[in-house]
């Protein structure tokens, strides 16, 4: 159910007040006494409250300066979300007249006028059946918040009338059986109960009549128990006191027990470290090398490549330089040009010759000689131009041999001389370092690298065994450990026994602790025997009145037992239903809180544990890492407890219907941050429940769908009108 328009007419400060409502997040606010509380107030009238009824809250409604026929009168418009019909319009108005008030409901085009039906129909409509349950759940008043800091059951009282109603369910009849049972089992001894009366009238008439036969016989067994109470404390006495002595020792065993332990493990660890100093000492003045490994490192490492440059260069040079000076073969080119040179002249001669004989018509050759001709000299021209070509390569490759020739002679010279430099630094670096040959020095590199990586460890082991001690004081160190063993293992051995048993402390602890609770056993045995040996005073001529009385007192506590069972199943019957309602109430509320506080607390509050029985609420504080009682919080987290407590009940007790949620600024005791995460909150409630915030302060104010801003009274006290009383208090002075 969403509201869509409040109309209020007569109603405290308003003669008239038309707003209209947002169906999301409305944010309602004003100064104090602009009628916020009043619009709560009308809509949880209009929504639980029955026309017809009669009280001085609904006569404190009317305006002061009303008439005397004016009585408060709520409209509502407001729609219905359906999932079968979609969202259905309605609307609703009060008139609070008493016996003669009036309402009419109309929805889907349905119009009831009973106001008994009306308000099944709106708590159908709603989930609410009363005005405790909205004003319990669904209507959060600021005050309720208040207060929570100032009373420890303030929450526990108020989730619990939010689960039952707080006038409904089981609430009466427990109530009923609980004051019938109090009337019953009454235990104070000035204001007994029926039980305790006729309990105590069966016990004095049976305990006098039997008093007279049995007076000389408990007195001497109580006697009897009396000296052996006595004889047993004494006993229990004397062995508390050796079993403590015994114990007193075996603490002090166990405690240099603990001691030498200690001192053992760090005289062991001391000795170490000792040998560990003076291993280190040793390596430090036996290096394999006078040089540092850093140098050292460098001397072999250029000693390596100045190795593999002499191989390469050994291998190079391991080989002559072919170089022949036999004359070459004349070139084939010179007989294959001489070829063409002659064909090219022949074929030019045949085909001139047959051409002038043409032209001086000497003889009728044709053209073929021409043709011949033509042919030849062509084949001598392709010959001539492979003869051309085989002379371009030879001239090529005789260049390519000089240039080699020259190149190799040159480059072996320059590789003589690189070798001899390479060999002369090579001796000159193994002259520094006093070693015949390459092998020597990486031999000696390994062995001053495992040298130095030896030191190295020592070192580290001599770190962890002792820190940053210097060595010099290691030895006083553990001497002093030796000492302390020493001392430590005499004081044992002077303690005896004792110290050697496994254990002890622990056995000889339980037999002190039987031992005293026996001690007191045997007290209140011995207290017990003295008290009844002194009340042991019953008079045996009262007897015979005291039977004749037990008989009628018997029978009226039979029946007075059998009353008080009936009561008591029939309330452990209802505290059990009551139970299981709570425990699936709890589960609920436990998984709807940790969301809603997850949102608002920035995730600092991810966890929530509601008690069935109790309802005491606790929240899992990451700082403590344990459970903590939502009271020890501060005011704001309370505020957000009891504020997302009453969401999840909502919930709960509405199933499927979703009546509108009316806020009187809960979040006043907020910061900034927490304030707007709580906003967010309720924006997103806004999607299912409609949501009325009511507030002094315009913050909220861009995160709502609705904004509606009341004026605050604007009268004041001008002196020139006399009070009413004092006016009366004048005449009659007067």
């Amino acid at each position: 159910m969403r509201i869509t328009r409040l109309a209020l007419r007569d109603f405290r400060r308003y003669r008239e007040l038309e707003i209209p409502l947002s169906p999301g997040l409305t944010i309602v606010h004003g100064p104090n006494e602009a009628g916020k509380t009043t619009i709560q107030r009308a809509i949880e009238l209009a929504l639980t409250r029955k026309v017809t009824s009669n009280g001085a809250d609904l006569e404190a409604l009317r305006p002061w300066d009303a008439g005397d026929d004016a009585r408060p009168v709520v409209e509502l418009d407001f729609e219905v979300d359906d999932d079968e019909r979609g969202v259905r319009p309605g609307t609703l108005e009060k008139q609070f007249r008493g016996g003669k008030g009036t309402v009419r409901l109309e929805v889907d085009g349905e119009i009831i006028t009973d106001p008994t039906l009306a308000d099944q129909a709106l708590a159908e409509l709603t989930g609410i059946p009363s005005e405790p349950f909205f004003r319990s759940t669904a209507s959060v008043r600021h005050q309720e918040l208040a207060d929570l800091d100032r009373d420890e059951a303030a929450l526990r009282d108020r989730l619990q009338a939010s689960i039952s109603g707080a006038d409904r369910g089981t609430s009466r009849a427990r109530r009923i059986l609980d004051r019938a049972l109090y009337d019953l089992n009454t235990k104070g001894a000035k204001n007994p109960g029926r039980l305790k009366v006729a309990e105590e009238a069966v016990e004095q008439s049976r305990s006098a009549v039997e008093q007279g036969e049995l007076a000389l016989v408990q007195l001497e067994r109580d006697r009897d128990t009396l000296s052996g109470a006595r004889e047993r404390r004494t006993e229990t006495e004397a062995n508390l006191v050796e079993r403590r002595a015994l114990l007193e020792k075996a603490r002090q065993a166990e405690r240099l027990i603990a001691e030498r332990a200690n001192a053992q493990e760090r005289f062991e660890r001391y000795r170490q470290a000792v040998g560990v100093a003076e291993e280190l000492a040793t390596l430090h003045g036996s290096h394999p090398s006078t040089n540092p490994l850093p140098v050292l490192e460098q001397i072999v490492n250029r000693l390596r490549v100045l190795d593999r440059r002499i191989r390469e260069l050994q291998a190079a040079l391991s080989g002559e330089v072919a170089v022949s000076f036999d004359v070459p073969p004349p070139p084939t080119w010179q007989p294959l040009s001489r070829v063409a040179v002659l064909l090219v002249v022949i074929g030019l001669i045949v085909a001139v010759a047959t051409f002038v004989a043409r032209i001086v018509d000497v003889a009728q050759l044709g053209t073929t000689p021409m043709l011949i001709g033509g042919i030849v000299a062509g084949i001598g021209f392709i010959l001539a131009f492979v003869a051309w070509w085989l002379r371009r390569s030879d001239r090529v490759q005789q260049e390519l041999r000089d240039v080699e020739i020259d190149r190799r002679l040159r480059g072996r010279s320059e590789m003589e001389q690189e070798l001899g430099r390479a060999e002369a630094d090579t001796a000159q670096q193994l002259l520094g370092v006093d070693l015949p040959d390459l092998a020597a020095a990486e031999a000696l590199l390994a062995a001053e690298q495992e040298h130095a990586g030896r030191i190295d460890r020592l070192a580290a082991q001599l770190e962890g065994l002792v820190g940053q001690e210097k060595p010099e004081a290691l030895a006083g160190v553990r001497d002093g450990a030796a000492l302390e063993v020493e001392q430590k293992t005499h004081a044992l051995e002077a303690l005896g026994p004792i110290a050697k048993e496994a254990r002890a402390r622990e056995r000889l602890d339980v037999e002190v602790r039987e031992l005293e609770a026996a001690l007191e056993r045997a007290r209140d045995d011995e207290a017990n025997a003295r008290a009844r040996v002194e009340a042991n005073g019953v008079d045996a001529e009262q007897v015979a009145g005291h039977a004749e009385r037990l008989v009628g007192w018997q029978e009226e506590l039979a029946t007075l037992q059998r009353r008080a069972r009936v009561y008591e199943r029939t309330l452990r019957e209802i505290e059990g239903a009551e139970q299981a309602t709570m425990r699936t109430a709890t589960r609920f509320l436990e998984r709807r809180m940790v969301g809603d506080l997850d949102r608002i607390t920035g995730g600092r509050y991810r966890r929530v544990a509601v008690d069935d029985k109790t309802l005491d609420i606790r929240l899992f504080a990451p700082e403590k890492g344990d459970w903590v009682d939502v009271r020890s919080l501060s005011q704001g987290t309370l505020d957000l407890v009891y504020l997302a407590a009453r969401l999840g009940l909502v919930r709960l007790v509405t199933g499927d219907r979703r009546p509108p949620l009316v806020l009187d600024d809960p979040f006043v005791t907020l910061d900034d941050d927490r304030a707007m995460r709580a906003l967010e909150l309720l924006r997103e409630i806004a999607h299912d429940f409609q949501v009325i915030y009511l507030t002094t302060s315009d913050r909220y104010d861009d995160a709502a769908d609705a904004v509606v801003a009341l004026d605050g009274p604007t009268e004041v006290d001008d002196g020139s009108l006399e009070p009413v009383g004092a006016a009366a208090v004048g005449a009659a002075d007067g």
